[in-house]
């Protein structure tokens, strides 16, 4: 399944938001939610989480670099299972580190959802949209 769309659900009282329908069968089986790049989150399945904990287990520990993306990527990862309504619960220092309150924009991205504050979002996907076309002529 390739993850697409964007979608505005709302963060609960508890910290945890719907994942869209079209996507539930998909992490039914579970999710590791990460930090992402742009302080957006991640959200994997966990199978799909795997083949990233191998590359980033692959980076040389010799290396600050190496270092210090294996500590940002695990340190704040949080696996859990969408319950039967298809929510997943959010840590409060995920939600703290990437600025989420009670609305959020949730984007698909081919073999991963992304949990974004809706202006970082909105920020985000204008400078990017600049880039779009220029991009697409390198592919």
């Amino acid at each position: 399944m390739v993850f697409m769309g964007t979608y505005t659900p709302k963060l609960d009282e508890k910290g945890r938001v719907f994942l869209p329908a079209k996507f539930r069968d998909r992490l039914a089986e579970g999710v590791v939610v990460t930090r992402g790049q742009e302080n957006c989150l991640y959200v994997w399945p966990t199978d799909v989480f795997e083949v990233e904990a191998e590359k980033a287990a692959a980076m040389p520990t010799s290396t600050r670099d190496g270092r210090d993306f294996q500590r940002m990527f695990f340190s704040a990862s949080d696996e859990g299972t969408p319950d039967k309504q298809g929510r997943i619960g959010i840590s409060a220092p995920l939600r703290q580190w990437a600025g989420l309150e009670r609305d959020v924009v949730v984007i698909g991205v081919m073999n991963r959802l992304e949990i974004w504050d809706p202006s970082r979002w909105q920020d985000y996907s204008g400078d990017a949209q600049d880039k779009y076309a220029a991009l697409d002529d390198q592919r």
